[in-house]
């Protein structure tokens, strides 16, 4: 199974890397503008620098030194992201800081309680006297209560005890935001509700591509084919299946927003990061292929093809068709969807489905286009014998959805949730090769071959619940990536060294593509290698609280995302969702040259005696 599976991947994601990268390059030019926010664009009259908003000061007293912040009133400074570091030739030792108590809030940014500070913070430091200066450095983040939330800064300073001052070192603040952060008077600025749900409808649109749903479409347009001498039943049709995409988008974004209301760290395609729902879509696709192959009609209604494709149950089967095609698309990640969906889940409820909705809608436009326009249904072939051939024909396409979801579930249970669901697989198409066909009348032979089918298939799902027993398989990396953590980004920063983020999962086909294509080739290995970047590769295919809160740092709901850090320090730049090795490889060479910047930072003051800024 792992040779079929490695070969599926490496085959079957190569020949789409190129299509892929194709949206990519037309999506591009409408995705950078919002790629490259910074938060100057969102600094209007409205906020304040970030050197006003919070003036830092040294007090030195006989008891020592206190760390003073004079927060601007309508600005908050977060208690857990202020630390002070005493630099010692490049060695970064924490210094101990007595932060008093302060104000528990909720905070939508990082959606939790937090504690911040405002107006003032005065905090005693853990310092010996010594007769000569010491290099400090300090690190804070804080927000308006307007909604703009400024990136993490930093700041050093040289503080002489003896003769009681503290002077700021040239240093290149941080000012500018992370490319696409998800601080929300940052996307605030950069978005509105039309533009997102502009961009989310181009987004669906994409989606219609991805190989996950293209299956799913072709055997709409198969059944569309049978109806086409009918407009009314067409347009039902069209209408049916929009009306599933949509729902299904809308409720599936519902649970998601509920679900992260009650405190969990969950984002957009949650749903294939349960390997029980893997797995139940690996039987459904599966079942569908053994009935267009004609080893059984179960199945037909629900693709809406048959006999009776005008019939209102038909019309069920439209309706189901688009559920379907949700729910294997939404883990898909198309050009353009980040930022939208990223937007919305900033938004009261209401307004963030009308951006999921339009999602679906964009989704779902192709094929009621198709069923609406007659100039294109005439160019569909007319029904006849040739679709019985094109029907078994499509029922390959259905495998291999099925062969990539137990490739995701093997990423999720290991071998032995592969061999479970296989198991589960073989009882269930012995249940369809049993199973009456529908012109066969039931008489007690019948009964008895069905009662039989029932239980194959109901020990077909018995095998689900020891999915949750199983334990992931570990993945074979490439040799200089290292597993994420917060803790290993934090070390790596602490270092000053580049650092290059790579948040992936096993159902995402967009960052299987880039990591087929450019970052496993040669020349992106050897410019790691050679540039001392740190690699970290976040993997999102089973549920990881760690990942998800670094994908809400920066504004997003699902992946691809991939960070680049600068090497000695700086905020993340947030690369294309669909990379480029030559941009890869100009962006690594950039981030590996240490910035410099002799100029003094903007809205500083002139040390006093005893104080500095």
């Amino acid at each position: 199974m792992a040779v079929m599976t490695n070969s599926f991947q490496k085959n079957f994601l190569a020949a789409l890397a190129t299509l892929i990268l194709l949206i990519g390059g037309t999506a591009q030019a409408a995705q950078d503008p919002f790629a490259s926010q910074s938060l100057d664009a969102a600094q209007d009259d409205e906020f304040l620098p970030v050197d006003q908003a919070y003036q830092q000061d040294f007090l030195f007293t006989a008891a020592g030194v206190s760390a003073i912040f004079q927060i601007a009133p309508d600005y908050y400074l977060y208690r857990d992201k202020l630390a002070i570091f005493r630099v010692d030739g490049g060695q970064k030792t924490p210094v101990s800081v007595s932060l008093p108590q302060g104000e528990t809030t909720w905070d939508d940014y990082y959606e939790k309680e937090t504690e911040v500070y405002r107006l003032q913070l005065e905090a005693p430091l853990s310092l010996p006297a010594e007769d000569t200066p010491i290099e400090l450095e300090v690190h804070y983040q804080g927000c308006a209560d307007a909604g703009l939330c400024y990136p993490p800064q930093v700041r050093h300073f040289r503080l002489d005890q003896s003769a009681g001052t503290a002077e700021p070192t040239p240093t290149a603040p941080t000012t500018a935001a992370p490319s696409g952060s998800s601080a929300p008077g940052n996307r605030t600025a950069g978005l509105s509700l039309p533009l997102a749900m502009v961009l989310a409808f181009i987004g669906g649109l994409l989606l219609n591509l991805m190989p996950c749903v293209f299956p799913v479409l072709s055997i709409k347009v198969l059944a569309i084919s049978q109806a086409a001498q009918h407009g009314g039943q067409r347009r039902a049709h069209g209408w049916a299946y929009s009306a599933g995409v949509v729902a299904s988008f809308v409720l599936i974004a519902a649970l998601m927003l509920a679900l992260r209301a009650g405190g969990e760290a969950i984002g957009w395609g949650f749903q294939l990061q349960s390997p029980w729902l893997v797995a139940a879509l690996v039987y459904l696709f599966f079942t569908m292929g053994l009935s267009l192959s004609g080893l059984t009609e179960f199945g037909g209604r629900l693709m809406g093809v048959g006999q009776n494709v005008s019939a209102q149950q038909g019309l069920r089967g439209s309706l189901a068709t688009g559920a379907l095609a949700t729910v294997v698309a939404s883990p898909c990640t198309a050009p353009l969807m980040g930022s939208a969906l990223g937007y919305a889940v900033t938004l009261p409820a209401g307004l963030a489905l009308a951006v999921f909705a339009a999602l679906g809608a964009g989704m779902a436009a192709p094929f009621l286009l198709l069923t609406h326009i007659p100039a294109l249904t005439d160019r569909l072939p007319r029904p006849g014998p040739w679709m019985d051939r094109l029907k078994q024909l499509l029922a390959f396409p259905m495998y291999l959805t099925a062969v990539w979801l137990l490739w995701v579930l093997g990423r999720q249970t290991g071998s032995d949730g592969v061999a479970l669901v296989l198991a589960g697989a073989v009882a269930i198409a012995f249940a369809l090769w049993l199973w009456p066909r529908p012109h066969e009348t039931w008489s007690k032979r019948h009964w008895g071959k069905g009662s039989v089918a029932l239980v194959a298939i109901a020990l077909a799902f018995a095998l689900l619940p020891r999915l949750a027993t199983l334990s992931p398989a570990t993945p074979t990396e490439s040799e200089y990536w290292q597993p994420y953590s917060a803790a290993r980004l934090d070390s790596a920063r602490s270092e000053g060294r580049p650092i290059l983020t790579n948040l992936t999962a096993a159902w995402c086909i967009t960052c299987l593509a880039n990591e087929k294509v450019v970052l496993s080739s040669d020349a992106v290995s050897e410019a790691i290698d050679q540039l001392g970047v740190v690699a970290l590769k976040g993997d999102w295919t089973n549920q990881d609280p760690e990942i998800s809160t670094l994908l809400a740092k920066y504004g997003r709901t699902s992946v691809p995302l991939y960070l680049l850090y600068p090497a000695g320090g700086g905020e993340a730049q947030i690369l294309p969702q669909v990379l480029t090795r030559d941009g890869l490889l100009a962006a690594l060479n950039a981030a590996a040259q240490p910035t410099t910047n002799t100029s003094q930072r903007a809205g500083s003051a002139s040390p006093s005696p005893g104080a500095s800024l």
